[in-house]
């Protein structure tokens, strides 16, 4: 069974070098965490967050050609958090007056829409005139 992209796995840190840890997979495989890899916040040595022997939870966030492995503890944190999902509420520029309501056609909030849009490009084609007619004055 091979790792596939965006597994998570349970690891033990075997190694450490100045860019990264080397961390030991099931099934005999292995896999590199780059320092980058590590924690959200800038990690100068890898021996303030890790050390040999440690077990990590870690997410394989690419394969490359030669089967190399590359690992991400941040990543994996990130997948096991609850994800909030905040939608916006939709910005209403074209119907300044009252808020539309949920009875409105599309095709009122289409023509409200035009009609407002319509407006301020009159107002900005005026405005881009005047500063084109002061130029040429010298101003």
């Amino acid at each position: 069974m091979s790792v596939s992209i965006g597994e998570i796995l349970n690891g033990k840190v075997t190694g450490i070098t100045k860019f990264g840890a080397f961390v030991s997979l099931p099934e005999g495989k292995s896999g590199l965490v780059h320092i980058s890899e590590i924690s959200n916040s800038y990690v100068s040595d890898i021996h303030s967050c890790l050390s040999e022997g440690q077990e990590v939870r870690v997410k394989v966030i690419s394969v490359d050609e030669k089967n190399r492995i590359n690992l991400s503890i941040k990543r994996a944190a990130e997948a096991s958090a609850p994800v909030k999902k905040s939608v916006p509420e939709p910005v209403r520029d074209f119907a300044p007056s009252a808020p539309a309501s949920p009875a409105e056609s599309f095709e009122d909030k289409l023509k409200a829409f035009m009609k407002v849009s319509e407006s301020k490009m009159s107002d900005l084609r005026a405005s881009a005139e005047k500063r084109g007619s002061n130029r040429r004055r010298g101003r």
